[in-house]
């Protein structure tokens, strides 16, 4: 192993470690928070709403709960370490050490990615204990929580480096992110929708990301697939190649 690959997966073996002394909290809060969803949304409402767009209510659901899992917490990791390590300066040696622009980006995104992960595929898994959810196109589905996962990470990454104190993280998960997630499709079809809230609801870029993970489950989807995948694969390289200049220039890296 070279040592560009050892400082890299060093990098990686520490943001997971950082998440995973905390577990209860990184991931067993976020797991209960979705079960919470299914009981709630699949059992209160499920038992009034029969079915939507031909599929029980709770297996509509489903697909974007996943996807709002791995997106959340993939931002939430990156955004609190990235900004954690910047208070603490730990981000100033990081800089200043061999690896590069590249290898500490990644490195960061990765953790988050991971985080949001494991979240997602426990989810998935507590959700096919309870509810028959089927997995139609799994090469899409795949490529969708890939790309969203990713590019939630890097937003993540993006935030953190951009903000200037806690309260700057929890403003954008709070009144930007979760707000476009819930208004993307997660407990609805935009289809039902009134003007002029269906029209609004595409211009939700989450919305086309909800899409693409409820086609790969259930082989629906509201929005164009191959359009919505092109502009996710577009969103995230632009988004990567941003976050790329900022850790090259070392712009707002330091608190």
């Amino acid at each position: 192993m070279s040592a560009a690959q050892i400082r890299f997966f060093s990098l990686v073996r520490r943001e997971v470690n950082r998440f995973w002394k905390i577990k209860r909290q990184t991931l067993g809060a976020p797991l209960l928070e979705t079960f919470l969803y299914i009981s709630v949304f699949g059992a209160a409402l499920g038992s009034r709403i029969n079915e939507l767009n031909g599929f029980d209510y709770v297996v509509f659901i489903i697909p974007g709960l996943i996807m709002m899992a791995w997106a959340i917490n993939a931002f939430s990791n990156n955004s609190s370490s990235i900004l954690q390590q910047k208070f603490q300066r730990a981000i100033d040696d990081q800089l200043s050490s061999p690896a590069s622009p590249l290898e500490l980006l990644l490195a960061f995104s990765l953790g988050g990615f991971l985080r949001g992960m494991i979240v997602a595929i426990l989810t998935f898994t507590a959700a096919s204990l309870l509810i028959d959810l089927p997995v139609e196109h799994v090469f899409i589905l795949l490529a969708a929580l890939l790309l969203t996962g990713f590019f939630f990470s890097q937003l993540g990454v993006l935030v953190g480096v951009r903000a200037e104190q806690f309260d700057d993280v929890s403003f954008a998960q709070t009144f930007v992110l979760q707000p476009l997630i819930f208004l993307g499709g997660v407990f609805y079809s935009a289809s039902l929708l009134p003007e002029p809230f269906q029209t609004l609801t595409y211009f939700n870029p989450v919305y086309y990301m909800i899409a693409l993970v409820r086609y790969g489950f259930l082989g629906y989807a509201d929005a164009n697939v191959a359009v919505s995948l092109a502009l996710l694969t577009v969103a995230t390289l632009a988004l990567t190649a941003f976050n790329f200049r900022m850790f090259a220039t070392g712009n707002r890296l330091r608190a």
